[in-house]
């Protein structure tokens, strides 16, 4: 992948998208990507906990706090009544790597991998949703042409179906 490119996956919760991303990191990594994922969070979330020094910090009003250590780094920007940032915005603070990996963002991105497990008996997306390019599901589905069909534990399939339809970044952003 010469140019960096981005994939998203989408489903029902429960459905196995977090551990499909997490086995199929390490495959892509193999194979000389560079990774980044973007997850999105319907509900409030924390990285940070009450009583340490960052967390004072934020308490304090800081509209963001940077965390430094010799094995990682991590920057918390408070929204503080701001709108929740857009996907594309989110995808400038990235360094640049060969393939973004996004969870969630379901009607912002360009092109999806639907994780389906008929057990939960929620609706197939791809229907309503022209973007879902493929469904990798625990179970064997009849789809129409245009919809990929992916055994969701055949990890190396899924890395290269995403592989080979990422979509470029640059032409997404344009």
């Amino acid at each position: 992948m010469p140019i960096p490119r981005i994939i998203s996956f989408t489903g029902w919760s429960g459905a196995g998208k977090t551990t499909l991303i997490t086995r199929l990191i390490p495959v892509l990594m193999a194979r000389g990507l560079r990774v980044s994922t973007i997850k999105h969070a319907h509900h409030g979330f924390d990285l940070d906990k009450p009583g340490k020094d960052s967390w004072a910090h934020r308490e304090a009003g800081a509209a963001e706090v940077l965390v430094a250590s010799g094995k990682r780094w991590a920057l918390m920007h408070e929204l503080r009544g701001e709108p929740e940032p857009e996907l594309r915005d989110l995808l400038t603070k990235l360094v640049p790597v060969d393939l973004v990996l996004v969870e969630g963002f379901k009607r912002t991105t360009p092109i999806k991998i639907e994780v389906h497990r008929p057990v939960l008996g929620q609706a197939l997306i791809f229907p309503e949703d022209p973007a879902v390019a493929a469904v990798a599901s625990d179970v064997p589905m009849q789809l129409p042409a245009t919809v990929c069909g992916l055994a969701l534990e055949d990890v190396d399939a899924v890395a290269d179906f995403v592989v080979s339809r990422a979509m470029p970044l640059a032409a997404w952003l344009a």
